[in-house]
């Protein structure tokens, strides 16, 4: 996803900005945050629910034989049970027919992200951002100055994960900010700038709160981590 000199890029931007905060700066570039599985079967149960109005549609109906002259009762409920089953099997076949066919396009990955909802999209990668907040250890830092950038390529969506001591003195339209421009460059096709002008914004905001100590170690790594 990204070529080795835009990682090293990145890097320096990093340690350029945690060199004037204690804070911590932790960047994530995932190909996408889900596959998003029920968006097909979602679509595809909706086609099927549509069969009985679309056989109405093109005119099928149900219908006993025109010929009932000397036709006893019995034969006429027979023919009339015979055209209603016809008629349900036809409708039971097509909602199969529409369920398999919609739910195969709708799994063509860049059709299924398409039609998921935003809201959908929004609440997976936030939740994969702070899973991977926790399972990389952001949250692990001495002070408590942690803040995790996960970009979602496919979902052009991003997410600011910020500790508890970031949180309490960082109002979040700071972060705003940041997640708008780094999602512009997204759309722009240049993730690895809006990763280098990310981490010197996250940096200018830290170091307003969280100026760097006597040491200043690092607690965490300047590589991004890239997730296929």
């Amino acid at each position: 996803m990204l070529t080795d000199q835009e990682r090293r890029e990145i890097a320096e931007a990093i340690a350029a900005a945690e060199a004037r905060t204690s804070g911590e700066i932790y960047c994530v570039l995932a190909a996408q945050s889900s596959e998003y599985r029920e968006t097909p079967l979602a679509w595809a149960a909706g086609a099927a629910l549509l069969a009985p109005a679309l056989l109405l549609l093109f005119g099928v109906e149900i219908s006993a034989p025109p010929a009932i002259t000397g036709w006893t009762v019995g034969q006429l409920g027979a023919a009339v049970e015979t055209a209603a089953r016809a008629a349900l099997v036809g409708a039971i076949l097509l909602q199969a027919l529409l369920f398999t066919a919609v739910g195969l396009i709708v799994a063509w990955t860049p059709l299924n992200l398409w039609l998921t909802l935003p809201g959908l999209k929004r609440q997976r990668v936030r939740q994969r951002a702070q899973e991977l907040f926790f399972a990389k250890g952001v949250h692990e830092t001495a002070g408590r100055t942690g803040v995790l950038v996960y970009v979602s390529l496919a979902e052009h969506r991003v997410e600011l994960v910020a500790d508890d001591a970031v949180d309490a003195v960082v109002e979040q339209g700071a972060w705003d900010a940041v997640v708008a421009d780094l999602v512009k460059e997204l759309r722009l096709g240049r993730p690895a700038q809006g990763l280098i002008a990310a981490a010197a914004r996250c940096g200018d905001i830290l170091a307003r709160h969280f100026p760097p100590g006597p040491q200043n170690p690092n607690e965490l790594s300047d590589a991004v981590v890239e997730l296929r």
